[in-house]
């Protein structure tokens, strides 16, 4: 009778591995084909917002076609939890109105090894949602706002025509223009003393970073505030220690969701070491960090509506459903992130309250399924 067990017990590991590889495939052949739709359903809505910017200075057709394309790895971070879950669904509900999941089960294959099976190709769908996200996304999308602000001949986001400040310490800055070098030009440099009283203006043309760090200006005029008179001093050149770097300037041509995770944290660092509101930029930091794992509770959600008697159920209901959830999804990332920063909620609440509340519909979903 062991013997026969055994037997039974190993069975159901071939069984498994077997059917483990050709579920991984078709879940990525899956998640792929929806991908892809999503990506070219959100570029052509992308194409027609640039569509506005045509003619103006200089922005042509085919300036608007390279931003898109340069946009896209932001758009694959955000959408590929979402494809996720929908191809899940797909390949799940097919399998399971071919029976195939009925005779995986029957096999001996058991609702948690199953769940095990998916969340290892979850895990390779989140490794690759952290990839683009840190790796890929980030810089294609400043060079995507740097030819942008170049091929339109701006100098500034439209958001931002009166100019850009910064603090740093004692220092206050307002940059006029931010190239896309990362230079700046009119820059106006305010230096206050311990009790908040202003004793140096220094308005420079350009500004560089330079490499072993601070920021060289010049053609700077510099007005000094003195006890009995103020001084105006023309300069060529003005050396500017400063923690500021180029990555924190850009975060003006790139929204905190798109930023690396590392600038987020560098530039959140520095905004709570001058004091200054750091919501926002907090926000985005902790949703960097566990927005990857979302493709693993989209992975397990698939399941438990691909659990049960299937061959009544009609395919493109259940994908209907997918894209619904991974709507509902998306917008409910959006609505906590803007809601944490509006009521000032803490940041690591309001970053994981989405995932977290997809996480308990798939426990209550699977221990309905289990009841049954």
């Amino acid at each position: 009778m062991s013997v026969r067990l055994a037997d039974v017990a190993r069975m159901a590991v071939v069984t498994m591995k077997l059917f483990s590889r050709y579920m991984r495939r078709e879940i990525f052949s899956a998640t792929s084909l929806v991908l892809l739709a999503f990506l070219c359903l959100f570029s052509f809505f992308d194409f027609l917002a640039e569509l506005e910017e045509l003619g103006r200075g200089g922005y042509q057709l085919k300036h608007a076609l390279i931003f898109v394309v340069l946009s896209l790895p932001s758009r694959t971070y955000e959408i590929l939890p979402i494809a996720v879950l929908i191809g899940s669904l797909y390949a799940l509900t097919h399998f399971a109105r071919n029976s195939e999941l009925t005779v995986i089960r029957a096999s001996g294959v058991s609702t948690l090894r199953l769940l095990g099976a998916l969340l290892k190709i979850g895990l390779v769908f989140a490794v690759l949602t952290f990839v683009i996200g840190e790796y890929v996304a980030p810089p294609l999308e400043r060079q995507a706002q740097k030819w942008r602000l170049r091929s339109s001949g701006a100098n500034m986001p439209q958001e931002l025509r009166s100019g850009m400040w910064l603090r740093d310490g004692n220092f206050f800055v307002n940059v006029g223009r931010v190239q896309p070098d990362a230079s700046l030009q009119n820059v106006r440099l305010y230096e206050f003393d311990a009790d908040h009283r202003l004793i140096a203006l220094s308005i420079a043309a350009q500004g560089r970073y330079q490499d072993e760090g601070g920021w060289l200006f010049s053609n700077v005029l510099q007005t000094r505030f003195l006890a009995d008179q103020t001084q105006l001093v023309p300069l060529d050149t003005l050396r500017w220690a400063s923690a500021l770097t180029p990555d924190m300037v850009s975060v003006v041509m790139v929204a905190p969701e798109r930023m690396a995770i590392g600038s987020l944290y560098q530039y959140v660092r520095h905004l709570e070491g001058n004091k200054q509101k750091t919501g926002r930029y907090e926000v985005a930091y902790w949703k960097k960090l566990l927005y990857p794992f979302a493709a693993l509770v989209m992975m397990a959600l698939a399941l438990p509506f691909s659990l049960g008697n299937q061959r009544s159920i009609n395919l493109g209901a259940r994908v209907l459903v997918g894209v619904m959830l991974g709507i509902t999804f998306y917008l409910l990332n959006a609505l906590f992130s803007n809601l944490g920063v509006i009521n000032a909620w803490p940041a690591l609440l309001s970053a994981a309250a989405p995932s977290a509340l997809f996480f308990l519909l798939t426990a209550v979903l699977m221990w309905l399924g289990d009841r049954r």
